[in-house]
């Protein structure tokens, strides 16, 4: 007996061998199946029965409501590859050719659920060329195409977690380390391929062939070789491995990532821009308060200007009178942003007709939108656009073509009158009945039919004398004769063959529709982006209006002048008195001092909040603000491990602290949040005042710094460096109880008030009584405290013991010393076990 497959099996083991390691869809009839390992990874996943045929699991889904399964397939991180049925059934002798007309994947999903309106979709392409990591990134349902170079793995992480890529194309040689620290970051489906897919002539006749361009230097991308390669290898993944349309791809744009304010990975994540740092709380971020825009495309671009926040005071001046004119006319926003609230997604509707993937509710959709965008401006009127649909389709078509119903009546005579016989068989059945009696004075003559001989006209024997020739018998019976007509063959063809018919006429309708409206793309696609900047624009007035946010001043200078500012998500939570705070830079760098819960953290993150505000254009919660222009902030806030990494809290701290060091500019803002809690308080003293004296006194290195500590012998810092001052969070204090007035002043704070936190926190009496009396004994003890109070005195020789560290710092010249070498130099103290 052979063991050979079946040609129907031997066909699912060659599109198996082609699905590129995806789970193969294999379209039987109605159905998708799977087979094999497959079928037993989509029943586990998706909860479905396992069956057999002989020895071979298998398991499906039907094909109407596949896509709802793929979801739930991609959000678990499959790729899937769907093969077709490439013949019709009916049409075909033997088995029915069958071929993979794509491979779905977490980046390039068209149609599905998983696609959140206002959030982009990127497939990224990330290559190493020398020292420099080239990016492309591409949004197949925006037709969204980018590419840049970053100098570094460090920018290239940081620019990956800024775009959120949900796939990530690499090369097989990275080093696994490397991609774990990739997929830790934002959790990412990684794909492999081999490296030749990065070459770079290959890569260039990708961009030119598609582009249909003699060079791609048009596109801004002279030089940029990494880019270059990402772009091309991208592109062929797409169109050759996925086999998904890129047509619709356009234009590539570089993306200059000097052009705008530098906010690495962990500041956005400290600051809430975008993402929570709690799961469930998407309320406190940032880009959640701001975002009240109407459309998809316009949260897509809000979010944009959020992470990239302008450097050019001209830019930021323009936006800024946008947002001025509009509140200048409440009734005239109020109605602008009506009319956007009736505009679709324009940039997927368009990229899902231009591919086919396009239903009749999108074309419709299309055209409701256009008619709200006419009404925003006359100059987005498309009247030929809007015609062709309104005069095609109802006005609430079937969610598939397939059924049934998406034509108006008298768009097309021959769909008119398929429909005609399918919706009016019965009455046509009796009218003709009606007319052959009076024709013939046969009363006794009936229309019927069986379906195992179809249509008849039916005489009693009586009365078929009186048949006329042209009647043709078809069947005999005991009482009666049977007769076909030419009319009623004619009848019978076209209400058996209706439904076929009415579908193939739709199908060849709407496609031809589609086709027509897919001309007016370009159109379509620059009116998406006038939109989308309305309905920012439109989105940040509503803001700075229901906030009493002011417009800044942003210019070139050195200033940082903020009167009674706010933090903007915190004072907009429900129940909250917030208390205004200025921010003012009497010198370069300001150690704030003050209990835990006063209120120094969100007074550090209020000032890079309205930084970034102000350079995005936005109006600001403040009274008055100018700022200079900022080109980076960074941020070091927080304790946690990253037990992943195999790093602890002390690394992670000292990384992120690295970074800023050695990045930071005269021109950057810094916010410090407790450094050096990571480790023992002598390290940590020794190491946050280390970092504070280098922002302080290294050339180039002397960035705007909000430095939030517990340390008190910091403040000592104000008496050694002009560019140092202090600033304290005030407390009113009676008997046992204390009050953060949550107000921010010049000097520094007199306690520390550890023990009064702990107990409006909750700890035991008998705990807290302990605590008491401990910091009595430490108080009376060798080491007395300054007239700060509540820490030790380092930095007084004749109260403390000589610390073999302190003396290494001192020997030591900060203006010889890299970033790097006193980062090795500070572990080097801490693993020696070097104490005072």
């Amino acid at each position: 007996m052979s063991n050979a497959p079946t040609p129907m099996m031997a066909q699912w083991h060659a599109c198996k061998e082609s699905a590129a390691g995806a789970l193969l869809f294999f379209r039987l009839g109605d159905f998708y199946e799977a087979f094999y390992e497959d079928a037993e990874v989509l029943a586990k996943a998706l909860n479905l029965t396992l069956t057999k045929r002989g020895d071979v699991p298998m398991a499906g889904v039907p094909h109407h409501s596949a896509e709802n399964y793929l979801d739930r397939l991609i959000a678990k991180g499959y790729r899937v590859a769907i093969a077709e049925q490439m013949e019709n059934p009916k049409e075909t002798k033997g088995i029915v050719k069958r071929g993979i007309t794509r491979i779905v994947t977490p980046g390039t999903l068209i149609q599905s659920s998983l696609i959140e309106d206002k959030e982009p979709r990127y497939l990224v392409a990330i290559h190493q060329l020398n020292q420099n990591f080239g990016i492309a990134a591409l949004d197949i349902t925006t037709a969204s195409f980018f590419a840049t170079e970053c100098k570094d793995f460090k920018s290239a992480l940081d620019e990956l977690a800024r775009i959120r890529p949900k796939e990530i194309i690499l090369e097989k040689k990275w080093k696994d380390e490397v991609k774990s620290e990739i997929k830790r970051s934002f959790r990412p489906t990684i794909h492999t391929v081999d490296s030749f897919h990065f070459d770079h002539k290959s890569a260039l006749d990708t961009l030119t062939r598609h582009f249909q361009v003699d060079s791609v230097d048009g596109f801004g991308l002279k030089g940029m070789l990494a880019a270059i390669n990402c772009a091309g290898a991208l592109l062929s993944y797409v169109s050759d491995e996925l086999n998904l349309p890129i047509d619709h791809i356009k234009t590539i744009q570089p993306l200059e990532l000097s052009g705008s304010m530098q906010i690495d990975q962990s500041t956005r994540k400290n600051l809430e821009l975008t993402h929570p740092l709690h799961e469930g709380q998407k309320e406190a971020t940032l880009l959640n308060l701001i975002d009240q825009t109407k459309t998809p495309m316009g949260g897509r671009l809000l979010g944009n200007w959020l992470l990239h926040p302008l450097l050019s005071p001209a830019e930021i001046e323009a936006r800024q009178d946008q947002i001025e004119h509009h509140m200048g006319s409440f009734s005239a926003l109020l109605e602008l942003r009506r009319h956007l609230g009736d505009v679709r997604d324009l940039e997927r509707l368009m990229m899902r007709i231009e591919t086919g993937y396009a239903t009749p509710r999108d074309l419709v959709s299309l055209k409701t939108s256009i008619l709200a965008c006419s009404q925003v401006n006359e100059a987005y009127a498309l009247p030929e656009l809007t015609g062709k649909i309104e005069k095609a389709l109802v006005d609430s078509p079937p969610m598939r073509l397939s059924d049934g119903g998406a034509f108006k009546k008298g768009y097309n005579p021959e769909l008119d009158g398929l429909l005609a016989i399918k919706h009016d068989s019965k009455a046509w059945l009796a009218n003709y009945q009606t007319q052959l009696r009076e024709q013939y004075g046969i009363k006794t003559l009936k229309v019927g039919y069986t379906r195992a001989f179809g249509y008849y006209i039916e005489v009693s024997k009586g009365q078929s004398g009186r048949v006329p020739p042209e009647f043709q018998r078809r069947q005999t019976l005991v009482n009666s004769e049977r007769f076909i007509t030419d009319r009623l063959k004619e009848f019978e063809y076209k209400i058996l063959s209706a439904d076929e018919k009415i579908a193939a006429i739709e199908l060849e309708l709407f496609t031809a529709l589609r086709d027509d409206v897919a001309t007016f793309s370009m159109r379509v696609r620059e009116i998406a982006q006038e939109i989308a900047q309305l309905d920012c624009v439109s989105s940040l007035t509503k803001l700075a209006l229901e906030r009493d946010y002011v417009r800044p001043k942003v210019d070139g200078s050195d200033a940082f002048e903020v009167r009674e500012g706010r933090h903007p998500v915190i004072e907009a939570a429900e129940g909250i008195h917030f208390i205004p705070n200025d921010i003012s830079f009497s010198g370069q760098l300001a150690l704030i001092t003050g209990p835990n819960m006063a209120g120094k953290s969100t007074f550090i993150r209020q000032a890079a909040l309205i930084a970034i505000l102000a350079q995005m254009g936005c109006f600001v919660p403040a009274k008055e603000a100018h700022i200079g222009i900022i080109d980076k902030v960074f941020s070091r806030i927080g304790a946690s491990d990253d037990l992943t990494r195999g790093q602890s809290t002390f690394m992670v701290e000292m990384t992120e602290t690295a970074n800023i060091l050695n990045n930071a500019t005269e021109r950057s803002l810094v916010i410090l949040d407790e450094i050096g809690r990571g480790t023992s308080t002598y390290d940590g003293i020794s190491i946050a005042w280390a970092v504070a004296e280098y922002l302080l006194t290294t050339p180039g290195k002397q960035a705007k710094t909000l430095f939030a500590t517990h340390y008190f012998e910091m403040t000592e810092l104000a008496e050694l460096y002009p560019g140092a001052f202090n600033l304290n969070v005030a407390v009113e204090e009676t008997d046992d109880e204390i009050v953060f007035l949550r107000k921010i002043s010049k000097g520094t704070a007199d306690k520390s008030y550890g023990i009064h936190v702990a107990r409006l926190a909750g700890l035991p009496q008998s705990a807290l009584k302990k605590a008491e009396k401990k910091l009595k004994e430490l108080e009376g003890g060798d080491h007395k405290p300054k007239k700060n109070g509540g820490q030790l005195d380092l930095f007084s020789a004749s109260e403390a013991p000589p610390s073999p560290v302190l003396e290494q710092l001192e020997a030591l010249d900060p203006n010889t010393l890299t970033p790097m070498e006193a980062l090795q130099r500070l572990m080097e103290w801490k693993h020696s076990g070097l104490r005072s």
